[in-house]
């Protein structure tokens, strides 16, 4: 376990875009419906890189998306209202309540240009720039 202040700030900073997305900008589609979904994955990655050292950032990424996958299918069961979480907290805002395949295409989408950005990092590092 290791500390990394920088990462964990962006976390924050990532979180607070998050809330402004489901509060200030829920009017506008496009950055509700996708932006959201896409950011989402990226706060669970900078979440997870802040208390940990990974040194293999691609199953980092493969079991976020999975995670992610997972938890969308959840919702397609109704798990906060089966788990009677009441509508409206922010537990079950946060869990979700619709299944959606946008939103795994949406995950997918934050997982793969976070493994774009880590593999520029490591061909960056490998060659020596």
């Amino acid at each position: 376990m290791k500390f990394n202040l920088k990462l964990f700030l962006l976390t924050i900073l990532i979180f607070i875009i998050e809330v402004a997305i489901a509060t200030v900008f829920k009017d506008i589609f496009f950055v509700r419906a996708y932006l959201g979904d896409v950011l989402v994955v990226m706060l669970i990655y900078t979440f997870v890189l802040s208390f940990f050292e990974i040194k293999n950032k691609t199953k980092l990424i493969v079991g976020i998306f999975i995670f992610s996958a997972f938890i969308e299918v959840l919702q397609y069961f109704k798990i906060a209202d089966l788990i009677g979480l009441k509508k409206g907290s922010i537990p079950y805002i946060m869990l979700g309540n619709s299944f959606s395949w946008m939103d795994i295409l949406c995950y997918g989408v934050g997982c793969f240009l976070i493994w774009i950005r880590e593999s520029y990092q490591t061909a960056k590092v490998t060659k020596g720039f």
